[in-house]
């Protein structure tokens, strides 16, 4: 009787592996040889048709979260209380390390909000996204989020720079101050969440039709395509990336003959720190991306 029950519950297991999709072998593969772990959810917005790894987890954000704060930002504009030609001053205190151009400028240097919040998605500039969170908040960004449905999606704080020139962490929202949410850094979300907005924008449900579609169209531009956008050269991309010591993040909405595929991929807990094009991270997130949106047995594509 034993023996028979073993042998039932062996063939159950094998049955489960059996029934998921190749991808999921290759998350365990990429897991296992940089000893990392990913945190995965795409949908087939055309179809339906979905695949989550770890997708309602929270993540670390890094950059990622640059994008619900440009959504924030077009709802002010949309209530009247921001004005894309108003002019921000660009001050040497201002200024934060990392990523971006802002940092190069003379301090005093006035720009529209609009090119400031192209250049925090395009360039994914770390000044600009303090100089748009210190216009609307943080709070302002997390309330956005809320009336979107996307309540684990939460700015924390300024960005306070990049490699070793941090500087004293600022611009903290409600969430951000609570003990349980320090580990996150500059923001948390979950790939779930993350693709549930890029549906929304492809949905144009986020602010308004032609919010969405600016939005999208600044995602298009974005100079980081070396984890989502990689290998799918053929396809378009809007996109925006995330990037710390451990970690590497893509959120995506890529536009396929079989359909608009929305994926959002954090690969975490790297050993080691590589900034440059093939950190292990993104080489990850471009092969999975690649599975996922073009591969003969992709989840989501028939």
């Amino acid at each position: 009787m034993r023996l028979a029950a073993a042998f039932l519950l062996a063939i159950a297991a094998y049955a489960q592996t059996a029934a998921e999709p190749p991808v999921a072998a290759e998350i365990r593969r990429v897991s296992a040889r940089i000893g990392a772990d990913v945190y995965l959810f795409a949908k087939n917005l055309d179809t339906g048709a979905e695949f989550g790894w770890r997708a309602d987890e929270r993540v670390r954000t890094a950059s990622t979260i640059k994008l619900p704060v440009l959504c924030a930002l077009y709802e002010k504009v949309a209530r009247g209380e921001v004005n894309w030609e108003e002019m921000l001053v660009v001050r040497e205190a201002d200024k934060v390390s990392g990523s971006g151009v802002l940092q190069e400028l003379t301090g005093g240097a006035r720009l529209a909000a609009r090119d400031v919040a192209n250049l925090m998605i395009v360039v994914s500039d770390n000044t600009a996204t303090n100089l748009i969170l210190d216009r609307i908040s943080a709070d302002a960004v997390n309330e956005s989020m809320d009336r979107l449905g996307l309540r684990r999606t939460r700015s924390m704080r300024k960005v306070r720079g990049g490699g070793t020139q941090l500087k004293e962490a600022a611009g903290w929202s409600k969430a951000g101050l609570m003990e349980e949410n320090r580990r996150f850094g500059l923001g948390v979300s979950t790939p779930r969440e993350m693709v549930r907005l890029m549906e929304m924008l492809a949905g144009g449900k986020v602010v308004s039709a032609s919010a969405s579609r600016e939005i999208l169209a600044t995602m298009e531009r974005q100079r980081y395509k070396d984890g989502i956008g990689r290998k799918l050269g053929e396809f378009k991309v809007a996109s925006k990336s995330g990037a710390l010591d451990a970690l590497r993040s893509d959120v995506a909405l890529v536009t396929t003959p079989k359909g608009r595929i929305a994926l959002a991929i954090t690969v975490d807990g790297m050993k080691d720190v590589d900034y440059g094009e093939d950190n292990a991270g993104l080489l990850a997130i471009a092969a999975l991306a690649r599975q996922i949106v073009a591969g003969p047995d992709s989840p989501v594509v028939e």
